[in-house]
């Protein structure tokens, strides 16, 4: 079973040989460090696996088989922020421990890893203690010898990780004692990336397609890329049933195929759509388990709003184990998905588009020319998906209106953030007024399915012989909510209509 820490460091090197002859300085009364006590050496061999073309590096993922010291094993160290990595580890063997290549899958793909580079250390460790003898951090200083194929390098490097729950401010401090003995922050973010840059071996750079830079064509291809990579970024959250990850995942394609259909002008629409359908196709999949998730969290809010005198029978281990049942199909769907061939076929797809854009006439006019045109369709698609809800009557065609016009008032949120880079302030104040409208149609989506939901609880109810009377309080709550929010909707979107906020963007 793999284990994973939250790992919280800074790496400094010497900046000049003499600070280097100096050594790393007593830390002893910088912020809280009250005592510094040496641990001893230790020999680290750890060899670093990647893709031939060093997927995993150009993302700044790193995989090891480290042999020697306390933690001895499979690591792999996931990229959470600067200087903040979540480390994933697994007990020693000879090959890849399959929950690891899992969680690389969406990099890999069938590339293959394979050993890349070779980094020998000897280590000397300190513990930091504050006052009362407790870890504040630990200070490694290592003497690194990298051995890429013939090609080899050497350096010194100094490390301060924090020990769990102390404040990263001590890094700071740490940096300003560092900083007068000669010390820097290293300008590698990793010992790998300075092993490859060190031995002639970084990363290539991506392809950057789309056009000159300034066309429209650049910069459509420039948000679809962010969406790809923020796609396959989540792959591992997802895996590792991160909160919030399933829901960012289906984000990121939703974006992609808005975009695809805001940007007809711009890309080749009998490329994009396959592409398109396949990334509906991975969203459903997700969202099996993400839309339980969120079901599960509204019936659970509104449950606890309710006073113990409306609460008959065992309505709250009714409703764990409804979840539990329901959740436990859903995300397993949801990996299933994930370790498809089907996936890795719409990824390589998505590569493949990104790098060969299927770009078209307007690709090559101005993003201010082209930008606003394509927001404008997709609010005027919005629009008339609006007035036709709201001339229905009340009931399950309305119903099905309105949800069709949340999926439009997505799409127009989505179209205008993307172009916020190229447009501004009018762009930005349109995404803001349409995301108001899709929260308020989306609370009403999430109502009409709440009361499927509740139906079918006081059913289960009612067959065990339980009383079905609070289920059927909380339909009535959900009915009325639904309700209020179709009442609300004419001034909403009025005010998300106003003509000013369109002409902006002309």
């Amino acid at each position: 079973m793999a284990d994973t820490k939250r790992e919280i460091e800074r790496k400094f090197e010497f900046s000049k040989a003499k600070s280097a002859r100096r050594g790393v300085p007593d830390l002893t009364g910088t912020a809280a460090i009250a005592a510094v006590t040496d641990q001893g050496t230790v020999d680290l061999d750890a060899v670093y696996y990647d893709t031939p073309d060093q997927r995993l590096a150009a993302d700044g993922l790193t995989l090891r088989r480290r042999t020697g010291g306390a933690d001895e094993g499979w690591h792999l160290k996931l990229p959470v922020s600067p200087g903040v990595r979540d480390e994933v580890g697994a007990e020693l063997s000879d090959t890849v421990p399959p929950a690891l290549a899992a969680l690389v899958r969406s990099r890999v793909r069938d590339a293959g890893l394979g050993p890349q580079v070779r980094l020998v250390s000897s280590r000397r460790v300190s513990h930091l203690l504050d006052a009362d003898g407790a870890l504040l951090a630990e200070l490694s200083t290592d003497e690194v010898l990298a051995e890429r194929g013939d090609a080899t390098a050497g350096w010194t490097e100094v490390e301060v990780e924090l020990a769990d729950g102390v404040d990263p401010d001590l890094l700071d401090a740490v940096e300003k004692t560092f900083r007068k003995a000669g010390l820097k922050v290293s300008d590698a973010p990793s010992k790998l990336a300075r092993a490859l840059a060190e031995t002639d071996a970084e990363p290539p750079a991506r392809p950057a397609g789309g056009g000159p830079e300034g066309t429209a064509g650049a910069h459509v291809v420039a948000y679809l890329a962010e969406q790809r990579d923020a796609l396959v970024a989540q792959d591992p959250a997802v895996r590792r049933n991160l909160p919030d990850s399933v829901h960012q995942m289906r984000v990121a394609t939703r974006r992609l195929r808005s975009a695809f259909k805001t940007y007809r002008k711009v890309l080749d629409r009998e490329v994009t759509d396959p592409i398109g359908e396949e990334l509906r196709w991975l969203a459903a999949e997700l969202g099996v388990d993400r839309d339980q998730e969120v079901l599960m969290e509204r019936l659970q809010s509104h449950l606890a709003e309710l006073p113990r005198t409306l609460l008959t029978g065992p309505v709250r281990s009714r409703l764990r184990t409804w979840n539990t049942a329901r959740r436990s199909g859903s995300r397993r769907r949801a990996l299933a998905a994930l370790d498809s061939d089907r996936y890795v076929t719409l990824l390589n797809s998505l590569d493949a588009l990104l790098d060969a854009p299927p770009l078209l006439g307007g690709a090559a006019k101005s993003p201010k020319k082209v930008l606003p045109k394509a927001v404008l369709r997709d609010y005027a698609r919005l629009a008339t998906r609006i007035d036709s809800a709201l001339a229905l009557d009340a009931g399950k065609e309305r119903d099905l209106a309105l949800h069709e016009a949340r999926k439009a008032a997505k799409r127009v949120r989505y179209a205008a953030e993307s172009a916020e880079p190229e447009l501004g302030k009018p762009a930005k104040h349109l995404a803001k007024a349409v995301k108001k409208v899709q929260t308020l149609l989306g609370d009403h989506q999430d109502s009409v399915v709440a009361r499927d939901a509740l139906r079918g609880l006081a059913a289960q109810a009612a067959d065990a012989g339980e009383s079905a009377f609070t289920w059927g309080v909380l339909y009535g709550r959900e009915e009325a909510l639904a309700e209020r929010r179709e009442r609300e909707l004419p001034d909403l979107w009025a005010k998300a209509s106003a003509p000013g906020l369109r002409a902006a963007l002309r």
